[in-house]
């Protein structure tokens, strides 16, 4: 009996991997490959090798201009949390722990580096997945060129914030999802690196039941074929849920142990407090004294942009007793926001829709106010030292994280080509907008042409479809979710709407696939 189990363990898939691992190797094959093969797929990808030609010489003068980094408000935070680690009220720690991991370095310059790399390989995985999944040659460059190219995303890698982390992960995610058919294992490994992404911006939390739904229609797609539906449904999503599930509630169950309260961050309700300032009407909302005194008497067009009522110690929130985001003021501050909503439903609506719209317009203007705006610009002189308490306390942590000066090195002419290249290299809103209204038009297309030639076809001549259910339209369920989940629960941020470009790409690469013909088979 042990022999037979051997003989058929030798003779499966594993006796083929295992000879295959351990059969002796031409130590030349790399060399003869590279003579016959390399040209050959150079000239089949030689725009996608162009294009991510151009787009890490653009990192690299990025890079030799503006040493080590550059730095944002958030940036502080972030190092205090890796030199120190600890749940921070505001933000996850997800994006603390990759500066920990680079910590031995001592060297911010290198960790945008690796952000430059992350943004490079989500261009590789952006090209793979188009190829991959049946679409033109041309679409997968296209859908490569704004993540590669564009100088807002170059200089979003190049600060010192979770973005480009939170985007590779999301990104990953969705090419992960595309892989077909799925399995109980890769729908597991789908769940850690949406996991990983939650804890690096919680924006990713919603983007678990997003996921999660599109797995069970799935499976239930593919359910339709089985024998035991119920199972068929249960062995993707089971998986999934407890993947990415488990690391959150680990998570929480730290910032519990911390705090004492419940939940990833402490800020929900100041945040969302901080959303309905732009509407919210006491002599409309009637709110009781405790909550009366976050009333703002100015009218809505009067007032500042939302963050000023998080971050100003004008705001009404600000002024209250004890730090901004301790339990009590979260809770209050959720509570208001609660009864705004409530008692004025179309005027949240509306406020959510106007800061929606700040992602599609075909200019660039200044919003929240200048100062963030300057942020997202290559800047043309050192920026002064920081201000606030928690970024001076903040600089400390990063100085002792680099053993040496924080102070930035404006190098030029590198620094002034890399001005002169965001003047003209950006993808503007009304382009974006574009681009994720072309799914929708070709799947209306395509369904228009399906139920035509259906009523062409005999009924008794139609073959019953044995296709796999497709997964396409998670990117763009993706790139919308990214979208929507900023303007309804704060505001609208330049830095909010990139992570959402390469998926609306991708969805518009895929959505615009020719059919593959019958005996050919795309090489890659």
């Amino acid at each position: 009996m042990g022999e037979g189990l051997v003989g058929r363990l030798a003779s499966g898939r594993l006796g083929q991997w295992l000879r295959g691992r351990l059969a002796p190797r031409d130590p030349l094959h790399p060399v003869a490959w590279a003579r016959a093969d390399l040209p050959g797929w150079a000239r089949r990808h030689r725009w996608f090798l162009v294009v991510f030609g151009l787009g890490a010489l653009l990192r690299l003068v990025t890079a030799l201009g503006y040493r080590p980094a550059l730095w944002f408000p958030d940036s502080y935070t972030y190092v205090v949390t890796a030199m120190r680690p600890r749940p921070d009220l505001v933000r996850p720690a997800g994006y603390s722990m990759f500066l920990r991991l680079l910590e031995a370095f001592h060297s911010f310059a290198l960790v945008v580096t690796v952000q430059h790399v992350l943004g490079l390989l989500l261009g590789v995985m952006l090209y793979v997945t188009v190829l991959r999944r049946g679409g033109p040659s041309w679409a997968a460059v296209l859908a490569c060129v704004p993540v590669l190219l564009d100088a807002y995303q170059i200089e979003l890698e190049h600060l010192l914030v979770s973005d480009s982390l939170f985007t590779f992960l999301v990104v990953g995610a969705v090419c992960l999802a595309m892989r077909r058919p799925l399995t109980p294992l890769s729908a597991a490994a789908l769940g850690l690196v949406l996991a990983a992404a939650t804890l690096t911006r919680t924006v990713g939390l919603p983007l678990i039941a997003v996921f999660a739904l599109f797995l069970l229609a799935y499976g239930v797609r593919r359910a339709s074929e089985a024998a035991r539906p119920g199972r068929a449904v249960a062995r993707l999503t089971v998986p999934f849920l407890v993947a990415a599930l488990l690391p959150v509630a680990g998570y929480a169950g730290w910032f519990y142990a911390t705090y004492q309260r419940v939940g990833l961050v402490g800020s929900n309700g100041v945040f969302l407090y901080a959303r309905t300032m732009s509407f919210a009407d006491c002599s409309v909302m009637k709110p009781p004294a405790d909550l009366a005194v976050l009333c703002d008497s100015r009218p809505p067009a009067s007032r500042p942009a939302s963050q000023e009522y998080i971050w100003n110690a004008e705001s009404p929130l600000v002024q209250l007793p004890g730090i901004t985001f301790t339990e009590e003021t979260d809770t209050l501050a959720g509570r208001f926001a609660s009864l705004a909503i409530r008692s004025q439903p179309l005027d949240y609506l509306r406020g959510v829709l106007t800061e929606l719209g700040r992602s599609f317009t075909l200019g660039r203007p200044v919003y929240p106010d200048a100062e963030t705006y300057r942020y997202y610009e290559f800047p043309d002189t050192v920026p002064p030292p920081p201000g606030r308490h928690p970024a001076v306390k903040g600089k400390e942590f990063a100085e002792r994280y680099e053993r040496g000066s924080l102070t930035l090195r404006i190098s030029e002419p590198f620094a002034g080509l890399m001005r002169a290249y965001q003047d003209v290299a950006r993808l503007p809103g009304t382009a974006l907008l574009l681009i994720l209204l072309v799914p929708p038009a070709a799947w209306a297309v395509r369904a228009r042409s399906a139920r035509s030639a259906r009523t062409r076809q005999p009924p008794t001549n139609r073959a019953p479809s044995n296709r796999a259910p497709s997964n396409r339209g998670i990117a763009w369920a993706t790139a919308w979710a990214l979208l929507l989940v900023p303007p309804a629960t704060a505001q609208f941020d330049y830095r909010y709407l990139l992570p959402a470009v390469p998926l609306a790409c991708l969805a518009a690469a895929l959505s615009v696939r020719r059919p593959a013909r019958p005996g050919l088979r795309r090489r890659t």
